[in-house]
């Protein structure tokens, strides 16, 4: 495995695989990594002849400077787990590197990023969309593997995917949890052992919700999920929203999709966790 820090040297490196037709994939990662980022890199892995992981915290989709300071780096823990994961090369550029100016793009992806994450963190998915687009540009890769925990963060990035043109196979992968049913996710390290136990709650409630969708209405259903999160020591809802899973709009009844998703942003502490469930 080697480990890359410059554009330069991993367009070179990758250049004779591709001249080789050899296929290349793409985990993009903003490191500490935990098992669902290992399902990913696995499934990476097994289907391409090339595998490449990114390593980088991007700043421009932290709307919150406190988030992006606190946000856990554990560099060389995840060399190790990607050496024995099988990968070939590993991408670990500077902030300097990758924005050696300022990047002004401006994406538009209209309502999708106008609900849920877009409407409580203004900018983060356009900072998504801005190192997401670079690092398709620099790697270039057949296919890039996601995880649906982040569920709203796929949708924009097959939209912006198409956008540009981007001959890239995206591919999303189911959530990842914990034994107690906590989605994994590299935040979770900042929890204490009572917060984390108090935090498995919100995967038990949406677990729940998902069999009263025969006796409640959406509104119904999202004041039940609202009420019995608040509830648990711990936590305090920011949003759930019960949403069309293509278009990400509200529904107000069951029939009006038949692709509905829960979306969930929770305060634990001051440490914000996302998880949804798909009712239908």
């Amino acid at each position: 495995m080697k480990i890359i820090d410059t554009k330069s040297e991993i367009e070179n490196q990758l250049q004779g695989y591709r001249k080789k037709g050899e296929t290349i994939g793409l985990v993009p990662t903003m490191g500490a990594l935990h098992e669902g980022h290992a399902s990913l890199v696995k499934k990476c892995v097994a289907e391409n002849d090339i595998s490449i992981v990114s390593l980088f915290v991007n700043p421009t989709q932290f709307n919150n400077k406190e988030d992006l300071r606190l946000y856990p780096r554990t560099p060389e823990k995840d060399y190790e787990l990607l050496e024995k994961l099988g990968v070939d090369y590993v991408f670990s550029p500077s902030v300097e590197e990758m924005y050696p100016e300022e990047d002004k793009r401006v994406f538009d992806f209209g309502q999708l990023e106008k609900v849920m994450e877009g409407e409580f963190r203004p900018g983060h998915f356009n900072g998504v969309a801005q190192i997401v687009s670079k690092l398709f540009a620099i790697i270039k890769p057949d296919n890039a593997y996601f995880g649906e925990k982040d569920f709203q963060q796929l949708a924009i990035v097959r939209d912006m995917v198409r956008q540009l043109f981007m001959p890239v196979n995206v591919v999303g992968m189911p959530i990842i949890r914990e034994s107690n049913g906590l989605a994994m996710s590299s935040r979770n390290q900042r929890l204490s052992a009572e917060q984390r136990k108090n935090a498995s709650e919100i995967y038990k409630v949406l677990k729940e919700s998902k069999l009263l969708i025969g006796d409640y209405s959406p509104a119904e259903l999202t004041d039940y999920v609202t009420g019995s999160i608040n509830n648990i020591p711990d936590l305090q809802i920011e949003y759930f929203q019960i949403v069309d899973g293509d278009n990400l709009q509200q529904v107000t009844e069951w029939s009006d999709s038949d692709y509905i998703v829960g979306c969930i942003a929770v305060f634990c502490g001051d440490v914000r966790l996302i998880d949804n469930i798909r009712y239908k």
